[in-house]
């Protein structure tokens, strides 16, 4: 079924609905609005797409989604590949690969693939999601620690010898007010888990930059001001030489897409007692993706972490997603200029807290007491993900899990022996 979730809800929807749709959206977006920037600028794009990303593709998500609570917009999985993306072929690349990521969502979704998660292995999806965290988290070190590092190079291990080189160029007050704003995120997670705490915590630290006038980097300091209205949509350079040099690279994004934006869906019905619509699903990652290339946003997709606090904040139907994202807008239209003030080193508090979430710690004595076989599919796809190339590691896990796979239905076949007459 591709029906968007928000026509079964409208049709009994109420006004004491709308109110707890409408709290939780304000809710959320005072989580996402530092998410969504703190993730362009580790995606190596400028802070202000991921404000567009989580307007537009937020908006069109929630619009369109099989799911009553799901939220979208950018999200930490997609840091690897957009960065890589943006590096090799610029950000007009970028824009080019999202917009095909997003026909080709379209055509999955047309086509009813939203079913076909369930032959990714669980070991393979596991293990990437570790392996980005660690990327993520390396990558937000030289701003946590303040380290006098000019440009980390995107390859793990030449960046952490770079890093270990600059060690003794941190700084006392960078490194400060990154643990205020990471030491705050988890009190306030842990005291007030319904309360917005990560903007509290990002605006406590960057409140301290200002008035003690820290020799700290913000956001205005490297990059200038952030706009104060959407841009105008374009379209992307869509010759031919160009589309097939991106069409792996969309691949890859669409897959990214659809995997998170089912499994955090797949999660979520456990959280809320329902069933989501897998197809309409795809179809909404497609439209989001299309429509975020157009603004010149970032790739889109269901973001778990946002989901699960529109659930505790008390959203029931995609209304919350939609007051999700006009607020954003609302804070971008009022006050971008404040976006200036907030401090790099808590911005990257806030990308390692995240980073250590992805990889689900507490999961781990889970996956060392499980089969070995999916503990070591588990372990080659997180190295190859880290080391290598998230395609390779993509690629490879799933043709090893699909092998597992086959592998032991055989040998469960194969224990049959026909009785004795």
């Amino acid at each position: 079924m591709r029906q968007p979730k928000i026509f079964t809800t409208i049709q009994s929807y109420s006004w004491q609905l709308f109110a707890g749709d409408l709290l939780a959206g304000a809710t959320v977006a005072m989580v996402a609005l530092p998410l969504s920037l703190a993730i362009a600028i580790a995606s190596g794009a400028a802070p202000e797409k991921g404000i567009v990303t989580a307007i537009v593709g937020g908006f069109l998500i929630s619009l369109f989604g099989g799911s009553r609570v799901q939220i979208g917009g950018p999200t930490g999985a997609f840091i690897v590949v957009v960065f890589g993306v943006i590096a090799q072929h610029g950000y007009d690349g970028l824009v080019l690969a999202t917009l095909m990521a997003g026909i080709i969502l379209l055509v999955g979704g047309y086509f009813r693939a939203g079913n076909l998660i369930a032959f990714v292995p669980e070991a393979v999806v596991n293990g990437f999601t570790i392996g980005i965290g660690v990327i993520i988290a390396t990558s937000q070190l030289k701003d946590f620690l303040g380290l006098a590092v000019d440009k980390v190079p995107a390859d793990f291990i030449e960046k952490i010898p770079m890093l270990w080189h600059a060690r003794e160029t941190f700084s006392p007050a960078t490194i400060a007010i990154a643990f205020v704003t990471l030491v705050l995120i988890v009190l306030l997670r842990r005291v007030a888990p319904r309360f917005p705490g990560l903007i509290v915590a990002v605006g406590v630290g960057s409140a301290l930059v200002a008035f003690m006038s820290l020799p700290v980097d913000t956001l205005g300091s490297r990059f200038g001001e952030l706009p104060s209205q959407l841009p105008w949509p374009q379209l992307p350079d869509l010759s031919p030489s160009r589309i097939i040099e991106l069409l792996p690279s969309a691949f890859i994004i669409a897959f990214l897409a659809a995997v998170e934006s089912l499994l955090s869906a797949m999660v979520t019905d456990k959280m809320i007692d329902g069933s989501h619509r897998p197809n309409a699903e795809l179809s909404a990652q497609g439209i989001a993706n299309i429509a975020s290339a157009l603004f010149t946003g970032l790739p889109a997709t269901g973001a778990i972490a946002r989901t699960a606090t529109n659930i505790k904040a008390g959203g029931k139907t995609p209304v919350a997603g939609i007051v999700h994202a006009a607020v954003i807008l609302l804070v971008m239209l009022l006050a971008a200029p404040l976006a200036s003030y907030l401090a790099m080193p808590a911005l990257a508090a806030l990308l390692i807290l995240t980073a250590w979430n992805m990889t689900e710690p507490h999961k781990w004595g889970e996956y060392a007491r499980g089969r070995k076989s999916d503990l070591m599919l588990l372990l080659l796809t997180l190295v190859l993900t880290v080391v290598v190339d998230l395609t390779v590691a993509i690629g490879i896990g799933v043709s090893v899990g699909l092998a597992l796979r086959l592998s032991r239905r055989k040998a469960v076949e194969s224990d049959w022996l026909p009785p004795e007459r």
